[in-house]
């Protein structure tokens, strides 16, 4: 059995306060006995995406950077492995969205860039992203298997089962979704639905946990509207069923119980993996097939 933590919490027009009150907020889920913690989506900075403006760069870090070595000390001093999403500065011109894996001894296992990448109203991430080059991958780290994927490749059911087929148990999905605030009363149950039922049927398809830190307020960095963030951040176990979602407004740091047992059963017992046609799947790879 392992205690895992998702941080959500709102995030201000200051890199440096949000770092430190995320700092805080895993120090909290590790007092209570969480050993692996996930942050949301490009927890650094309110979500800069909501428009096309080159100062934003200026918000990114190399990885390894200040933010990693930070946290792979604090991973380190309290035995911890932490998940967190950073907006990767690779070289000049060159930028990701990118979740960093580290060790409860301190290491750096990996980092995950975000394969699909977004380009919506007010989530303008192809400005500024270029798509993921390393594949979906799985760590095995000293709490578990987890694989991470970032927000919008939550949509995609071919992500999920490849971080799954790597050794995936638990799959993250660091996250910024939201609400257009005009559009909220007309659609937004609709638009929530949505999200939380396709990632529920990633766990049942794949036999594993999904866990999913979403931000929560309204943030209008670029002005009009914004983005109302909906919170609601969730785990779900093998078999769909929700063990733990938080609340729409409130910073909180939501904790769910994880028993590796039940991927075996699930697997064994609804074994969709054994029953895949990977014969008759060739098509899978064309963007359509005439």
């Amino acid at each position: 059995m392992t205690k895992i933590a998702l941080v959500q919490m709102r995030c201000g027009p200051e890199p440096a306060k949000n770092f430190s009150r995320a700092i805080d907020f895993i120090r909290g889920a590790a007092k209570n006995g969480a050993e692996i913690i996930c942050l949301p989506e490009l927890f650094r900075s309110q979500y800069f995406c909501q428009s096309e403006d080159h100062d934003n760069f200026s918000l990114a870090e190399t990885i390894p950077g200040p933010s990693i070595d930070a946290l792979t000390k604090l991973a380190r001093e309290l035995g911890i492995v932490i998940v967190a999403s950073l907006f990767e500065k690779r070289s000049a011109g060159l930028y990701h969205n990118t979740a960093a894996i580290i060790d409860a001894n301190g290491e750096l296992l990996g980092k995950y860039r975000k394969m699909h990448i977004p380009d919506d109203p007010l989530y303008h991430e192809k400005f500024y992203f270029a798509p993921g080059d390393l594949g979906f991958q799985s760590w095995k780290t000293a709490r578990g298997n987890l694989g991470v994927c970032v927000c919008w490749d939550q949509w995609y059911p071919e992500a999920a089962r490849l971080t799954a087929l790597r050794g995936a148990e638990i799959i993250f999905y660091p996250t910024a979704i939201g609400w257009h605030p005009k559009e909220k009363k007309e659609f937004g149950k609709a638009q929530h639905s949505s999200w939380e039922t396709i990632q529920r049927s990633h766990a049942i398809a794949n036999g594993c946990y999904v866990a999913v830190p979403n931000r929560v307020g309204h943030e209008a960095p670029a002005g009009g509207d914004g983005i109302e963030f909906w919170g609601q951040s969730f785990v779900c176990g093998p078999d769909g069923e929700i063990i733990a979602r938080g609340s729409v407004e409130r910073e909180e740091i939501l904790t769910a119980d994880i028993d590796w047992k039940r991927v075996n059963e699930h697997r064994t017992h609804w074994p969709f993996l054994r029953d895949r046609r990977v014969d008759a799947y060739s098509g899978i790879q064309q963007r359509l097939i005439d």
